[in-house]
């Protein structure tokens, strides 16, 4: 359940930078960088979408900027599944996942 993100990997000059587009704004005008090492304390989507894509082995920062994601690596290393991990973003019950019943609303 939840909505599903298109995304749409984009080539860029160079090897260790990875651009992704995808199909919503997360920031609206607003640039975001975030930087591996650092605590991301907000809730905000564009805040847990670098979060995810930080946990990645290998990734050094997260630049996003409305529906624009770009991922710096280091050098050498692959993209793995970034791009899937941005696609769930929003895909909320995945398997295994029990959804929480507020409290007063169980039969």
């Amino acid at each position: 359940m939840g909505q599903p993100v298109t995304v749409v990997q984009k080539p860029t000059s160079r090897d260790d930078v990875i651009r992704f587009e995808i199909n919503r704004s997360l920031t609206g005008m607003e640039a975001l960088r975030y930087t591996a090492g650092q605590e991301i304390e907000g809730h905000r989507p564009p805040d847990e979408g670098a979060r995810r894509l930080l946990a990645h082995a290998g990734v050094e920062s997260v630049h996003i900027y409305s529906n624009v994601i770009t991922v710096d690596l280091g050098a050498g290393v692959p993209p793995g599944d970034l791009k899937d991990e941005i696609g769930g973003l929003f895909t909320y019950y995945t398997e295994g996942v029990v959804p929480e019943v507020p409290v007063g609303t169980e039969d």
